[in-house]
């Protein structure tokens, strides 16, 4: 008697014990996530090289946040969210727990394209080293954003839709000023 292969297929996998998804490893959508944020910091931070100094402090409209508060304000996030995961922002950056205003003193503060590059890449080291320590937690555990009951999951999914969000308002600003994203090249 001869199996068809997608009978031999199905006695195979049948024989294979499945392992509980603790047992499978770190939890694959944070892992999913990290790869994803590596590649928008990328492009953040290959933005914040090529635009020049003088276009940081450029706006489209009043009231609006310039390229260079628009670059500050992912490094402020890349400190704040980890928090709401237990991992604290550095105490150089001021900003502490839910505390807004500690967010909005770092992400407004005076500083230079050089500076602002910087805190970039330090904010996107933080993220990441945030979001491998919690990839071996259980991605249904729940922590409080912004006074309300998330899972960690949404926690990092929030985080990574965010910087999409700022990446894609850093490319309109990019193209405003004529400055042609590195990969577009």
């Amino acid at each position: 008697m001869r199996l068809s292969p997608v009978v031999a297929l199905a006695a195979l996998l049948a024989a294979v014990p499945t392992l509980p998804a603790a047992a499978q490893g770190p939890n694959t959508v944070v892992a999913d996530l990290m790869s994803d944020v590596t590649e928008v910091e990328q492009k953040l931070v290959g933005l914040a090289r090529a635009m020049p100094a003088e276009s940081y402090a450029w706006r489209p409209a009043a009231g609006v946040r310039s390229v260079g508060e628009v670059f500050q304000h992912v490094a402020a996030d890349n400190y704040l969210l980890p928090i709401f995961a237990g991992t604290p922002a550095p105490a150089a950056t001021g900003i502490q727990g839910d505390a807004y205003a500690t967010v909005q003193a770092y992400e407004t503060r005076s500083a230079d394209r050089a500076t602002v590059i910087a805190d970039l890449e330090q904010s996107f080291a933080h993220l990441r080293a945030a979001m491998s320590a919690a990839a071996a937690r259980n991605p249904a555990d729940t922590v409080t954003l912004f006074g309300q009951t998330r899972t960690l999951q949404q926690l990092w999914v929030l985080t990574t839709t965010h910087l999409h969000e700022h990446l894609g308002q850093a490319i309109a600003y990019a193209r405003a000023t004529n400055v042609v994203p590195p990969w577009s090249r």
